[in-house]
């Protein structure tokens, strides 16, 4: 069963307000600099026709699109939208339900979702229903969700506590946490095979929890040197041996926030 969690609920008007606190040339400048780009450019077909759904501000599309492949992008906040059309005028983008596309049967090479479906108290069958319609046979879905890890398995009791706490006190649901096993299954009932998993983002669970433990006076500097993953750069000699060792597969397995489904359409 996944961890559900609780805060406010993931609205129109929420997204609307947590894009207004990020620009697109920030977000485009992390992309670029992510491992999760290499993971989304290795597993993308070589060409054909791209919709990134829940695009958000668009910093995906328009890397996509630098980087010669025919995307585009849909989500329902018509803010967002209107501030990705800004900072790179031609992107094409759209307002629309990503359990109602406006998009017809069979005509996509490869549909991206990166952590959406999440959202969606009823589960992601929907969404995941609808990817399924409007890819062609053997097109690519690559679609990412908060990952059920080590950490978070480790500390089940507690999280399952919290969440029922908030929820008693007028929290609403905010977004499921899914092991593999939970991801398998939703995208095998809905006609994909899955190619491969690719957990990411190992740093903002240790990240949050340092923020929780240590004083403000302790904590970097406001003016270091953000890192691609939002944290305060460490020092140049010791930064790559820290990013090996958060991206070795043990420490994958049990801090990374986000995992990545590689599956394809039958």
């Amino acid at each position: 069963m996944p961890l559900a969690y609780y805060s406010r609920a993931a609205t129109q008007e929420f997204w609307s307000e947590h894009w207004a606190g990020h620009d697109v040339d920030g977000l485009l400048r992390i992309a670029r600099a992510s491992p999760l780009t290499g993971l989304i450019e290795a597993a993308l077909p070589r060409s054909g026709r791209v919709l990134e759904a829940g695009c958000g501000l668009g910093q995906y599309v328009i890397l996509m699109r630098e980087r010669g492949r025919a995307a585009a992008g849909a989500d329902w906040s018509l803010d967002a939208l209107a501030r990705c059309r800004a900072a790179a005028p031609g992107t094409p983008l759209a307002v629309m339900d990503l359990a109602r596309l406006a998009v017809k049967s069979g005509v996509l090479d490869a549909y991206v979702s990166l952590g959406v479906v999440e959202h969606d108290r009823e589960g992601p069958d929907a969404i995941v229903a609808e990817a399924a319609r409007v890819l062609s046979p053997g097109g690519r879905l690559l679609l990412s969700v908060p990952y059920w890890n080590g950490v978070r398995r480790l500390g089940a009791p507690y999280l399952r506590r919290e969440a029922r706490a908030l929820r008693a006190a007028g929290g609403q649901f905010y977004q499921f946490a899914f092991s593999r096993r939970e991801v398998r299954a939703f995208l095998e009932a809905r006609g994909f095979e899955v190619l491969s998993f690719h957990p990411y983002d190992p740093a903002r669970i240790p990240r949050k929890a340092l923020r929780r433990l240590l004083p403000a006076r302790r904590r970097a500097p406001a003016s270091a040197a953000p890192r691609a993953d939002g944290g305060a750069a460490p020092r140049r000699g010791i930064e790559p041996a820290l990013r090996r060792l958060a991206y070795s597969a043990p420490s994958l397995e049990l801090f990374a926030h986000m995992i990545l489904a590689v599956a394809r359409r039958l």
